[in-house]
């Protein structure tokens, strides 16, 4: 059995959940979620919570019973707190702006890279280096994060880049001995 999906989930004050076959909806201050789940993943809610139950002991069923779990879980916390995802530009004249529902990205590139945001996804940018990304679905978050980061990866000999804050490079050493030559 999983630990995981034994757990039951708090539903706080202001959240709504409408079980149906196959999917949750959940409603809060911040917006809604649908989140399917297998046939035979059940949720039942009771008592201000939300218990993920698998209708038999198949082994195939039981990898699905801690995820089924935790999306839903992901998704009620998603809509009463949010989730923030935060990114670093770093690199001489990298820098960004917001500028409607794109942000413009100058990466070193010839050209400035255009990036259209999705519904659902606010970016916030301080000091021009910094963007801080938040959402309500933590997917979407997490995709989004991804693609800005997939324009400019941190250069593994000059650690220039995009990159998450916090995120530890490994720094590699350029070509030694490539002074001089055959004369």
């Amino acid at each position: 059995m999983s630990r995981i999906g034994k757990k039951p989930i708090l539903l706080p004050k202001g959240v709504t959940v409408k079980v149906e076959p196959g999917a949750v909806e959940v409603k809060g201050p911040k917006g809604t979620l649908r989140q399917t789940h297998p046939v035979g993943i059940n949720f039942e809610q009771a008592d201000g919570h939300l218990h993920a139950k698998r209708s038999t002991d198949d082994p195939a069923l039981a990898k699905f019973h801690g995820l089924s779990r935790s999306l839903v879980a992901n998704a009620v916390t998603g809509v009463t707190e949010g989730f923030k995802r935060e990114l670093d530009i770093v690199g001489v004249g990298y820098r960004a702006e917001v500028k409607g529902k794109q942000v413009i990205l100058a990466l070193g590139y010839s050209h400035a890279c255009v990036f259209d945001i999705p519904n659902g996804i606010d970016i916030a940018i301080d000091k021009q280096t910094h963007l801080i990304l938040s959402s309500h679905d933590r997917q979407l978050l997490g995709q989004v994060a991804a693609n800005i980061r997939a324009l400019r990866k941190p250069d593994p000999y000059k650690n220039k880049g995009v990159r998450y804050t916090g995120e530890v490079l490994k720094k590699k050493v350029g070509k030694s001995g490539a002074t001089g030559g055959k004369k």
